[in-house]
């Protein structure tokens, strides 16, 4: 593995054998998340001056899997039988309901069942947890994805973290979160000097941990440092299926109805119902898009207490139908 040049870190490996990833590339997935994870074990290499891992790509058919990006990549293997001290990494991307196939949900089952360690990048949690193999543990999936998550899986305790390990089970949040959980498992594996040295390396030069969020917060993510709004606008984010209405959250930080008005209208531009109304829309599209949930089931999850209000809100803000969204898109995956 030597370039000609020294080592930059010394790594004593007693012989051991390099580490072997199976990066598993569903349809579609994100290039970025997968990049990243790869690139982080390169380095690692060239830094220590020697192999401690490689890695082989493997697509279900054998074939070549296209990145959301539109390249396609060649790969090693199909859903074959792995080492046992193989760590699986499905990377995920677009449409990962879609692309979790049966024959992939039987593979992982089959290899999780020899005591394969897994994880899942990006969206590939979803994969992770469709086959049964996150229940009862912690896990993370990017934030587009979190809603339509915890409808699905109650029983994984979903986090908004970077990344997640419990166990032999891993996620991140996906695009740069894969840096992350390779620093880790590098640091776990060789040493926080290497780590550090390949985070050097990537001139990545804030290094997260679990403890981390994946969303920035939300003073920051609206361009307001107000701390009483940005106290609304979290309860709001907790109190989607329950809404509660204007006067009670201006009571509960301590303000009168119309204080509350001229601050969201200062900063937001907006009133306080306007804003409540988008956020529960969002997470009505983000269900209508990623889950099979009924249309009168993704209203009753968003607040509103008939179908045709709940349609009739939705036209006013998407200029569609709930129903016509959702046959767009199912038309979209077909093609």
């Amino acid at each position: 593995m030597s370039d000609g040049h020294p080592p930059l870190v010394e790594v004593d490996t007693d012989g051991a054998r390099a580490r072997r990833f199976a990066f598993v590339l569903l349809e579609s997935f994100t290039l970025l998340c997968f990049s990243c994870a790869v690139e982080s074990l390169r380095i690692a290499n060239r830094v220590a001056g020697k192999t401690l891992y490689d890695w082989v790509l493997v697509g279900e058919n054998g074939d070549p899997v296209a990145c959301s990006a539109g390249v396609r990549f060649p790969v090693d293997l199909g859903l074959e039988e792995l080492g046992r001290d193989d760590t699986v990494l499905l990377c995920g991307g677009l449409d990962v309901q879609e692309a979790t196939t049966r024959p992939i949900l039987n593979w992982l089952r089959r290899e999780a069942r020899r005591g394969v360690t897994m994880g899942g990048l990006c969206t590939a949690g979803y994969t992770l947890a469709k086959a049964g193999l996150l229940d009862g543990k912690r896990a993370t999936i990017h934030w587009e994805n979190q809603d339509s998550f915890a409808e699905e899986f109650d029983e994984v305790e979903l986090t908004k973290s970077v990344f997640v390990v419990d166990g032999n089970r891993m996620t991140t949040a996906g695009g740069t979160a894969s840096i992350d959980l390779m620093l880790k498992l590098i640091a776990d594996d060789h040493g926080e000097e290497l780590a550090n040295a390949v985070a050097d390396q990537l001139i990545y030069s804030s290094i997260r941990t679990d403890q981390d969020t994946q969303r920035l917060s939300i003073p920051t993510r609206i361009g307001v440092r107000h701390p009483k709004l940005s106290q609304v606008i979290q309860m709001m984010e907790q109190n989607i299926e329950e809404p509660i209405s204007p006067s009670i959250l201006a009571r509960d930080v301590g303000m009168s109805t119309r204080q509350l008005e001229r601050l969201f209208r200062r900063y937001l531009n907006r009133s306080p119902k306007r804003y409540y109304m988008e956020l529960r829309l969002q997470k009505a599209r983000n269900l209508l898009m990623q889950t099979d949930m009924s249309v009168i089931n993704v209203a009753l999850a968003c607040g509103f207490a008939s179908p045709s209000h709940f349609s009739k809100c939705y036209r006013a803000h998407y200029d569609t139908t709930p129903y016509r969204e959702r046959g767009a898109h199912a038309a979209r995956l077909s093609v």
